[in-house]
This record gives structure tokens, sequence and C-alpha cells, in this order.
């Protein structure tokens, strides 16, 4: 592979401590490729509202990455940004802000992450409207739908189109609609469109609160899926921030070998966690790669990285790497 000059950049700088851990991450995620491997991708905390998808798009549509788990907001935040870019807000002296500051905010409709805010009425209004008409489609017909299958057939649709703000080539949600690739959404219900799925089972607009399926009927696809791509190749996993986004789906070796005694299902063949948790007593977040070991879901051979650091600053170079850029 001929490598560009971000690639170039990083081979000749990073040379020690975090820096190299980077590097050392990309080149075993493009040797477990290389290798025949499949990459399953894990997004925690506010990645998309960070627009990872400038980098993580083309991860997709390039095969660099075969599954995603990642929280609701991460799944909806991409949308959100997608169709209301131009109506985002964002504050550069966020840490200065006051409580009246923030008050401010609250009254403008503007929901804060870290030095961006989202816009209600463009962004999760919006939103709503758009995916209540699918949710109540898939209600009156007796259909049950992940909760990412909605924003995929709305998607599909063009009825979002009007309304994008930003190339489409940089959502990565729409880059795995294009690709069909699997998604898994552990607690959705805690974000905005899950929230607001609840409200409407309330107010009955919605009858059955299980027209959308939950966290258990995704473990029992992961694992399906899991063990399909398995028996073929191996899985990597490449972890974005700490949570449920990764501790769900790691869990799904422990539980097909301790639960199921599938015992000659193979572990995860590749391990990398960005994170900047601190290693301490009790963090699941902060915990290293070995103490997976413990728990079955790692091998003691497994090529396992940790970079401790900012997701956003490490991710796109990792996939710059990967993508030869």
């Amino acid at each position: 592979m001929t490598r560009g000059p971000v690639s170039q950049f990083i081979e000749h700088h990073y040379r020690h401590f975090n820096a190299a851990a980077l590097l050392d991450a990309a080149k075993g995620y493009e040797r477990h490729l290389d290798g025949g491997g499949k990459m399953f991708v894990t997004l925690a905390g506010a990645m998309s509202t960070a627009e990872l998808g400038l980098s993580l798009a083309e991860m997709i549509r390039q095969d660099k990455i075969h599954g995603i788990s990642c929280t609701g907001a991460n799944l909806e935040e991409d949308v959100f940004n997608l169709v209301a870019h131009d109506h985002y807000v964002r504050l550069p002296q966020w840490r200065d802000l006051t409580p009246a500051d923030e008050a401010d905010l609250l009254a403008r409709h503007l929901n804060r992450v870290t030095d961006t805010c989202i816009p209600e009425e463009e962004a999760m209004r919006r939103m709503e409207r758009a995916v209540l008409s699918e949710w109540q489609n898939a209600d009156r017909h007796g259909e049950r739908l992940f909760p990412h299958e909605p924003l995929f057939r709305l998607l599909r649709s063009g009825a979002l189109e009007e309304h994008y703000q930003i190339d489409p080539r940089d959502s990565w949600l729409l880059a795995a609609c294009e690709k069909d690739l699997p998604i898994f959404v552990p607690g959705w219900e805690d974000s905005t469109l899950g929230n607001i799925y609840a409200a409407h089972v309330i107010d009955g607009d919605i009858e059955r609160v299980g027209t959308i399926r939950s966290g258990i009927e995704y473990m029992t696809e992961l694992a399906r899926w899991y063990g399909d791509i398995s028996a073929e190749a191996s899985i990597g996993f490449f972890q974005v921030g700490g949570g449920i986004a990764g501790d769900f789906p790691i869990c799904v070796v422990p539980m097909l070998h301790q639960d199921l005694r599938r015992e000659s299902i193979p572990m995860w063949g590749y391990f990398c966690q960005i994170s900047d948790s601190t290693t301490s007593y009790g963090s699941y977040s902060g915990a290293v790669p070995n103490e997976k070991i413990t728990w079955g879901k790692l091998k003691p051979e497994t090529p396992s990285f940790i970079v401790e650091s900012d997701a956003t600053i490490v991710a796109p170079l990792i996939f710059a790497w990967v993508l030869g850029k």
C-alpha cells in the first residue's frame, strides 16, 4: 500500500508512549484485516456529535468495518447532524459557562454536549416527526423492529434528503444503511428518541411497547451473527470509549462459551480500546485488556492494545492509517 501524508506523518513521529500505542493498534488492525479477519467497532460517548462520521463512513464503505455496536445517542446524533448541522452552536469557551449560561441555553432549546449544542427543534423534533410515522406504521402492521431499523427505512425512503445539511458521504449511519451493516444498540431506551418513543407509548400514539425490540433480542441476534461470521473469519473488537456500547457486545463470547456451552466458537481475535478513563479499581471502562482474559473474552495471545487518549483525536488517525491516507 502506498501511504498518504497522514500515515507517513504518523509513522515518522508516533514512536513512544500513547503515540506508539496508536501506531501499534493501527498496524494490528491492518494485520487483522489482511489476514482475512473482520472488525467489530463499538461507539460510546458522543462520537456522532463529534462528527466521527467524517472518517468512520469511509471505513464502512471500504469494508474495513463489519459490524457496529453503539449507544442510542450515537445512533440518533449522526442523523441529527445530517439534517440540522447548520443550526448547531459551538461554544469554544464551554469551560467558562456559568449555571446561568447553561439555563440560557436550555431556554433557547440548545442541548449542550461539551462544546457543541444540538438544536432541539431542527434536530430532535424534526426527527421525531419523521420517525414517529415509521414507528406507528410498524405498530399498525404488527411488525417488531430493532431501534436502528426505522432509521434505516427513513434514510432509504429519501424522506429526509431535502433536510440534509452535510455531505451525505460524511454520515456513518447512511453508509451503514447502504451496506446493510449489522447494527446493535444496547440500552436504546435512555436515548432522546428512546425517551420520545416511551412518551408516545404512554400517550397511546403507539399501542404496543414491544413494537421496538429489546436489548435481550439484540443479544440473541448478536450471538447468531457472531457464531455465523466467526465460523469463517476471526472477528476483532475495536472499542471507542467505555460503557454499554462496548460492555454489551464483548460479553457475547463468554455467553456462548459458558452459558450455551458452545466452546468451539473462537474468542475475539484482536482488541483495541481508546479510552481516557484512568485505570482504577472497579472501573470497567478503565480496565486493562488483560482483565478480560479472566472473563473469557480474550485469549492470552490475542493482539491487544489500549490508547489512553481522546477518541476524537485517536480514532480518525487510526482510521486514516487503515485507509492508507
